[in-house]
């Protein structure tokens, strides 16, 4: 580490890139936000990425193949077609799991 660090061109804001993306409060169950940081987790990423993606590929299953290359360009580079599909049926699976979780009768 260094003794002094030169901060005369810094600035200020986010590290991370906000571009296309808003921030917003949400409240959501403990077992949906635990299911997407296992998913992110074993995947490699953020769970609000995780949790984006799923919202994405419900919410908006029409994208054209090339806005979907577009929206999924942070991606690790090098990521397999197989990968991504891996990644597609893992998504889909914790969806399942979080419409079971949120149907009136399994609610505790």
């Amino acid at each position: 580490m260094k003794d002094e660090y030169d901060f005369s061109n810094a600035k200020r804001g986010a590290v991370a890139s906000e571009k296309g993306k808003k921030r917003i409060t949400i409240m959501l169950d403990e077992v949906v936000i635990e299911a997407a940081r296992a998913l992110a987790e074993s995947e490699g990423y953020g769970y609000q990425t995780a949790i984006n993606n799923i919202l994405r590929r419900t919410l908006l299953p029409d994208l054209s193949k090339a806005a979907e290359a577009k929206a999924t360009g942070h991606l690790k580079p090098g990521i397999t077609a197989t990968e991504l599909k891996s990644l597609e049926k893992k998504l889909l699976e914790a969806l399942n799991e979080i419409h079971r979780v949120m149907e009136p009768d399994a609610r505790p």
